[in-house]
């Protein structure tokens, strides 16, 4: 969208018509699912597709419903899906590990186990409007296990706003709304996984060009189980900038707020240090869903390149929670 300011110097009597470019986020459905468009470049994508697997890997991991890929604002993939260790790891999503059904544990998250899965279901909304973009979309956790026959046991209403920030970067917000209509409700366990948004860093950062700082000032060796306001994640990528890397947000009307944090150890899965952080509401105590009531989890993500200072961090926290 181009607006035309005039500018005026009557000493001259000359006047200026200056282009003003503002960005725009749009949204385009494509066989796999739906991107988010900034200046004719996807930034984001939901997939609504089933992702499948390697002919020698075991269909359960076949997934819908998550975030990938997720690219900074100069086109660097910072996102990653099926990774040999984990084939379970979607890019940005946030299943539950943990929860007791009627007396039985039920785990949405270790899909290998058959116990439990998460997948899209469908479109609820989408609008483009004041340069943003939004997608809100319903996914299932699945109870595979029931006794009778495989039941919806959480329904989730995920919302998806990209809209433009400032120097060059963009905003995510991603707001999880969940409800359960199972008698006696669930209990999602205390774990050091489960819901809340978890990310799974792309392959090329590691333990020698990636960092981790959290609002409380830890490091990569100490964040594990520590609560904070926000997470600074970033690495090396082929930006002009030689950097490129996300600022995750959570609200402070969270569940367990300020949230606790599960970082991978440097040394995680042959020394390779693999980046996988998430907001974990249910780390240090477990939650209660009662049934027929709506619980919410907000958070943002600021995508850049460059480098972010903990200063700017905070700034954009208060913003967030304004």
């Amino acid at each position: 969208m181009i607006f035309k300011r005039i500018f005026c110097l009557p000493a001259l009597y000359l006047c200026l018509i200056v282009s003003v470019y503002a960005q725009k986020v749009s949204l385009k459905e494509t066989t796999n699912g739906i991107d988010f468009v900034i200046d004719n470049q996807p930034v984001l994508t939901y997939q609504t597709a089933v992702e499948d697997v390697p002919e020698d890997v075991k269909k359960d991991f076949a997934k819908s419903g998550f975030i990938h890929p997720l690219t900074s604002p100069s086109g660097q993939v910072l996102t990653r899906i099926q990774p040999k260790d984990h084939y379970h790891h979607y890019g940005i999503w946030g299943p539950w590990t943990r929860a007791t059904i009627s007396g039985r544990e039920v785990d949405f998250w270790n899909l290998g186990d058959g116990k439990g899965r998460v997948d899209f279901s469908h479109v609820l909304s989408k609008k483009e409007a004041g340069g943003a973009a939004e997608l809100n979309v319903r996914q299932n956790h699945i109870d595979l296990k029931a006794p009778d026959n495989e039941r919806i046991a959480i329904e989730e209403d995920l919302r998806i706003k990209v809209k433009p920030a400032d120097k060059g970067r963009y905003m995510v917000d991603y707001t999880s709304t969940i409800e359960t209509k199972i008698p006696g409700g669930i209990l999602l366990d205390d774990y050091r996984y489960g819901g809340g948004i978890g990310f799974r860093a792309t392959d090329k950062w590691g333990k020698a060009n990636s960092t981790i700082l959290t609002s409380e000032g830890d490091a990569r060796k100490t964040a594990d189980g520590t609560n904070a306001r926000w997470v600074i994640v970033q690495g090396e990528t082929e930006d002009v900038s030689g950097e490129s890397g996300i600022l995750f947000l959570s609200h402070n009307t969270n569940k367990a707020f300020p949230e606790p944090l599960r970082v991978w150890p440097e040394d995680q899965y042959n020394g390779e240090g693999n980046v996988f952080i998430e907001f974990t509401p249910i780390r240090h105590e477990s939650w209660e869903l009662k049934q027929n009531q709506r619980y919410a989890l907000k958070y943002r993500m600021i995508v850049y390149d460059g480098k972010m200072t903990k200063e700017e961090a905070e700034a954009y926290w208060r913003a967030f929670v304004k």
